[in-house]
């Protein structure tokens, strides 16, 4: 083996073709849809984006589709939709993005954090039983990072409780649990569709669901044109005219026509990166301190398009080496988009400890809380998304099989891997904070 090349040898990635990382892949096609809607002039109508509605609907085999300027606003309007409101509690995990449950203190919700499965990053079934009140009104189900969640456990769960089951599949578009598309086994769905997920429109969100008080609740709170012709309910279209949030959540019509062409193109784009990341994955088993975070593909479980790739560190088989050396090595190799660390676990963050969006006097995370009962969380209380950092990294995200460059790659980690005693001497060891609170900038120690 050569010498690491942060200790002078050469780097294993060189030459790579350019092509394997750009995303999203601007077509002819999608240039003319675009085109063809600014030509038109009604960039704020409806007809194409209640097209693309009705198309992405049909391939999640769902009934309804309302989509969104993002995906933050897709979330929120599934949460009223649900009926999420004042004293409400919803169950989320502590290691998402924020807008999977943050949008829920506007409608005077309580979020009780719950912990992650060290195998699947997804929340843990167990410890969301535990969490269960009488007051928790649904569950949010984050299939992280393109892993799908343990749904069988929490559909029996979440159905024994009485409660909803949202679910965020804004890293997962076409992930499979044991063959049923993420998005389609809860009472309602969000996904994000802006331009860095692996379903790019540019900017933009999909709300799904079979429930059509769920949809109509969604249209009379942030969709007002929307009001005269698809509220059909009684009680929801004698308020009509002015949207219930005060929001207005239209998507613009070239991000619609671009998400039409897409339905179109993703199949065969999900179908490249799978081949890519598993040919990745395929060429590092066995190597120590290293492994993959994939599904078993015989359980008929899928990655999808593998958003925001990551697998998992095992220091204790590396001499102890941190996960904060090793990704300084592998990104001398030439993967420079190496780092450590994921989400950083939102129970860190001031808004679900100390911080008063509202001006309620008291900190926001509990001012609709069970009186006397305080659900500020703990490090105690969520071992696993408190030590997640240390033991996950990030790995290339390949938009393209291209045999040879991918080889490239996964030399890097191998040879940084097989030579792990050479970087020992000089470890810093991991720093207090890793992680970001997105998920395309993560801190780099």
């Amino acid at each position: 083996m050569e010498n690491l090349a942060l200790l002078g040898g050469p780097r294993a990635v060189q030459g790579v073709a350019e092509e394997l990382f750009t995303w999203p892949i601007v077509t002819p096609e999608i240039e003319e849809a675009t085109l063809s809607v600014l030509r038109s002039g009604i960039i704020s109508g409806l007809q194409i984006t209640m097209e693309f509605e009705r198309e992405f609907a049909e391939w999640l085999g769902l009934k309804y589709a309302l989509a969104h300027n993002t995906g933050t606003a897709a979330i929120h309007g599934a949460l009223y939709g649900l009926g999420v409101g004042a004293g409400d509690e919803i169950i989320c995990p502590s290691m998402t993005y924020w807008a999977s449950c943050v949008p829920a203190f506007s409608l005077g919700a309580t979020v009780v954090l719950a912990d992650i499965d060290p195998q699947t990053l997804c929340i843990d079934p167990a410890d969301l039983e535990k969490r269960i009140t009488e007051r928790t009104k649904a569950v949010v189900v984050v299939h992280y990072a393109g892993m799908p969640a343990d749904m069988d456990s929490i559909l029996e769960i979440a159905r024994r409780r009485d409660i909803a089951v949202l679910e965020d599949a804004s890293h997962s578009h076409g992930s499979l649990f044991k063959g049923r598309m993420t998005g389609t086994m809860g009472e309602v769905a969000g996904f994000s569709l802006m331009s860095a997920k692996s379903f790019p429109i540019g900017e933009g969100g999909m709300l799904v669901t079979n429930d059509r008080e769920i949809l109509e609740r969604s249209i009379a709170f942030g969709h007002y044109a929307r009001h005269g012709e698809s509220l059909t309910i009684p009680d929801i279209r004698a308020a009509a005219g002015v949207p219930w949030g005060g929001y207005k959540y239209r998507l613009n019509q070239l991000c619609s026509a671009i998400g039409r062409v897409q339905l179109k193109l993703y199949p065969d784009q999900m179908a490249e990166i799978d081949r890519g990341m598993n040919h990745f994955w395929d060429l590092l088993e066995g190597v120590p301190g290293i492994r993959p975070r994939r599904p078993d593909r015989k359980t008929g479980t899928t990655m999808g398009g593998w958003y925001n790739p990551l697998g998992y560190y095992e220091s204790e088989k590396l001499g102890g080496l941190s996960i904060t050396r090793f990704c300084q090595a592998v990104r001398a190799e030439g993967f420079e988009e190496c780092t450590p660390g994921c989400n950083r676990a939102l129970h860190t963050h001031p808004i679900f400890q100390n911080l008063d969006v509202y001006g309620g006097g008291k900190p926001t995370i509990l001012a609709n809380a069970r009186p006397g009962i305080d659900v500020r969380p703990n490090h105690e209380s969520l071992p696993v998304s408190d030590t997640v950092q240390s033991w996950v990294f990030r790995i290339p995200w390949f938009k393209r099989y291209i045999p040879e460059d991918i080889e490239r790659f996964a030399l890097a980690f191998k040879k940084v891997a097989d030579s792990f005693e050479q970087l020992l001497p000089d470890d810093p060891g991991n720093p207090a904070n890793m992680g970001n609170w997105g998920t395309s900038s993560l801190v780099r120690p």
